[in-house]
């Protein structure tokens, strides 16, 4: 199609954003639909009442080598609430031992890191990382744990905690072929695409208030809350959009990035195959103020939690893959969780300090090869009907970096370009 004249984005998630960014800036006018009060989807912050404080609704971190989330970051004016160590340094403790070691690669893409002790995973040789060709090479179907040898030092305290972060699937289940695909722009790229960035008040601040800001600045209208209950198609085109108690006409040159989550686009789109099976994640929210020379995060290996954050105002622990805990009582989590955090962070497990459990039963798709093969094109069988959301096609799981690719692929699709190697 030609270049749109209007274009509602249906959903104000990163995906939604990302999308409405590049069509504005193209020119185009925007008119961004969210059916939550507030834009952001699952990547924003909130005041929460039992803390008193802003909290994050879950942990997000980028890293330098995301080139899609830098790039938006970029256009939204946003590089300055960015923090982090400086260097691609990842900490870890082991539970079960009490080892700590720092994963420090070089900036290079020559791996000579895995050569020094101080440098690498404890307890893994040099040798060890060559384990990474068997996942880079891993057949369509083979999952994690089929790739590696799961009883090695090196699968348990590498490979699998990075699986399963950002998987959000267990290594037994979880595909190797797309694991092998965040490795190919992680550590594959050298240390400096690894280096870790946190937002520096939150995750509203960092990435969702300042698309927000300049969207308006371009003119585009933003309606919160504006929930879709449907679409009528006429032809080859969305015709009409149904929101509760109102509808918009679609006329010709006006055209439709709908950012929604799977299940919602199902519902929406006949016939549409996306990923049905989900997986949970747990995060917990402790108010603890910390010293600002402690690391931001640290990997724990054989806890309950995988990684433990320092922010302004809290500890946070996430739990990914996290179906066998969901149903717990937040009340039995709080202190189990606990446990970590103030390991990570040699802190007193008693007293209890305020806390918060912040469950999503429906985080994201199941990364297993089954589900990736659900996953849709942007495009649609309709001429002005583009999807976006972490759970189309982009090759990556479900991560900011893949909501943001999908976003800029269905605004480049509605312009008829080609994706850019950042989309």
């Amino acid at each position: 199609m030609t270049q749109p004249q209007c274009v509602h984005v249906v959903g104000a998630g990163l995906a939604g954003l990302a999308a409405a960014i590049t069509l504005a800036e193209a020119g185009v006018g925007v008119v961004l639909h969210e059916a939550a009060r507030f834009p952001g989807g699952r990547c924003r912050s909130y005041l929460d009442a039992t803390l008193g404080c802003r909290i994050d609704n879950g942990n997000h971190l980028l890293i330098a080598g995301n080139r899609a989330a830098m790039r938006y970051v970029a256009r939204i004016g946003a590089d300055a609430t960015f923090t982090g160590p400086g260097e691609a340094v990842y900490p870890f403790l082991d539970r079960a031992t009490g080892e700590r070691w720092s994963l420090r690669p070089n900036a290079g893409k020559i791996p000579w890191w895995v050569l020094a002790p101080s440098r690498r995973v404890k307890g893994a040789g040099p040798l060890a990382y060559l384990s990474v060709r068997r996942i880079l090479a891993a057949r369509e179907g083979a999952v994690v744990a089929d790739a590696t040898d799961p009883a090695s030092a090196i699968f348990r305290r590498l490979w699998r905690p990075l699986a399963v972060a950002a998987l959000n699937t267990e290594a037994e289940a979880g595909s190797a072929t797309c694991f092998a695909q965040v490795l190919r722009e992680s550590l594959g790229r050298g240390g400096a695409a690894c280096v870790p960035l946190v937002p520096r008040d939150g995750l509203s601040e960092s990435l969702i208030d300042p698309a927000i800001d300049r969207l308006r600045g371009w003119g585009a209208e933003i309606r919160c809350p504006s929930r879709l209950r449907a679409i009528e198609f006429a032809e080859n085109r969305a015709a009409r959009l149904d929101f509760e108690g109102a509808t918009e006409t679609l006329k010709p040159g006006e055209a439709v990035v709908l950012a929604v989550p799977a299940p919602v686009a199902t519902r929406l789109v006949p016939a549409l195959a996306v990923p049905d099976e989900f997986r949970a994640i747990v995060n917990a929210h402790y108010r603890v103020v910390l010293r600002g020379d402690v690391p931001y995060f640290v990997g724990l290996v054989g806890g309950v939690a995988e990684w433990v954050f320092r922010k302004r105002e809290v500890v946070s622990v996430t739990v990914s893959a996290a179906d066998r805990l969901v149903d717990l009582p937040a009340e039995e989590l709080a202190p189990l969780l606990w446990a970590d955090a103030a390991a990570a962070y040699d802190l007193s497990a008693e007293p209890l300090p305020p806390w918060q459990i912040v469950k999503e039963k429906r985080a994201t798709f199941a990364a297993t090869p089954a589900q990736l093969a659900r996953r849709p094109p942007v495009a649609t069988q309709w001429s002005n009907l583009a999807l976006a959301g972490d759970w189309t096609k982009t090759g990556l799981p479900a991560t900011i970096e893949s909501a943001i690719r999908s976003g800029f692929g269905a605004a480049a699709h509605l312009l008829g370009r080609a994706p850019s190697s950042a989309e």
